[in-house]
């Protein structure tokens, strides 16, 4: 017998929908159906955000900063920062190729990490703004912030919508810098939603191919919960079982090394 050749399978939301009502003994026979099962599709993979770190979400970016400027606007799509670093290196800003940024002036291009702390250690450092008239100012710290936090005047409190997560999130950097740096880091990015109710149901899901059985599984459990709740223990046991094994997979595979502070050892 002869093999396939390929390796691209996948499943579009309508598959996947199919197969989860099956799961629960049922067939999808109007349109309502798609949608209640799209809604609870979307649900999920916001739900697993709060799952732990999914390795496939992890996306890369590099934001040119302003001397003096010591606050930047983040995309809601970003969900957290992992890693950054400082580089003093100039690239050309209008090649958006990653590796050719890269590799610019790469003889003089020096990383520095630079390290997360929270809102509160952020709060209580001194002259956050001030301005370098000299010497180095490279950014050592930074803190990400939900929402809007910004105001030019206490009034304006009253109609912002600060902190809210339908707003984009605020990078904080200390201390101000005082030329453009390269601020890179690597950050977890939302999973996409499904689509909308014309298109959606053709696409595909932001997911690795090994998580497709996880996803369906976790539909089936959540429409069983509208429609078959009889049902639900036993497609809840399958789904975790299923999102486990997911989950053990999906991690970097690196030695793990363990090394004493650097501080002093008598």
């Amino acid at each position: 017998m002869a093999y396939s050749g390929t390796r691209a399978f996948n499943l579009s939301s309508e598959e996947i929908i199919e197969e989860a009502f099956e799961r629960c003994g049922l067939e999808v026979r109007m349109g309502y159906d798609l949608r209640t099962a799209r809604i609870s599709m979307n649900l999920m993979l916001s739900e697993w955000a709060n799952r732990g770190l999914n390795l496939w979400t992890i996306d890369y970016f590099q934001q040119t900063l302003t001397a003096g400027t010591n606050n930047y606007a983040v995309d809601q799509r970003v969900v957290d920062i992992l890693d950054a670093t400082i580089t003093t290196t100039a690239y050309d800003a209008t090649d958006s190729t990653p590796v050719s940024r890269e590799l610019a002036s790469n003889s003089a291009t020096t990383d520095v990490n630079v390290t997360k702390i929270s809102r509160t250690e952020y709060m209580n450092l001194s002259r956050k703004t001030q301005k370098a008239t000299g010497g180095d100012a490279r950014p050592t710290q930074f803190c990400l912030i939900p929402g809007v936090t910004t105001y030019s005047d206490i009034s304006d409190i009253s109609t912002a919508t600060s902190g809210r997560p339908e707003n984009d999130m605020r990078l904080y950097l200390y201390p101000n810098p005082d030329k453009a740096y390269v601020f890179k880091y690597f950050f977890v990015n939302r999973i996409e939603d499904v689509g909308s109710t014309n298109t959606g149901y053709q696409n595909n899901i932001d997911v690795p191919f090994a998580f497709l059985p996880c996803l369906t599984a976790g539909l089936a459990y959540y429409i069983s919960m509208k429609r078959a709740p009889l049902m639900s223990p036993m497609l809840k046991s399958v789904y975790d079982e299923e999102f486990q094994r997911a989950a053990d997979t999906n991690r970097e595979r690196v030695s793990f090394r363990v090394k004493p502070a650097q501080a002093y050892i008598p």
